[in-house]
């Protein structure tokens, strides 16, 4: 067996490996307990726009001050947007609290061609 012959064949089959690959990027969409409806409206174009493009959406709510007494306004929002989204994305993660900050995992749904 030719060694070099091998390494080129392996060299050759790595590559192509790389190739078909794809690269999913996660995306962040940032809103507040209290953003208004046309700032809200653009926020949702966004994520749809990345969801379109294959890419995973993470949507977290940041919370200042005595915001976060009320965690539930932030629960609602986020099941709000994965309401609005559902035709383009299915949940991949559920609402969970991280410090000051509430989010949630969009996954792209899988389109049948």
């Amino acid at each position: 067996m030719d060694h070099g012959r091998f390494k080129y064949e392996s060299k050759k089959k790595a590559q192509e490996n790389k190739r078909k690959q794809t690269v999913i990027a996660i995306k962040e969409v940032k809103i507040r307990p209290k953003t208004d409806k046309h700032d809200y409206d653009f926020k949702i174009r966004n994520a749809t726009r990345f969801l379109n493009n294959g890419d995973k959406v993470k949507v977290t709510i940041v919370f200042r001050g005595r915001e976060i007494t009320h965690k539930e306004i932030a629960f609602e929002r986020l099941k709000t947007v994965a309401n609005d989204l559902v035709e383009l994305a299915n949940v991949e993660s559920e609402p969970r609290m991280d410090g000051r900050t509430m989010f949630m995992l969009l996954a792209p749904k899988v389109s049948k061609k």
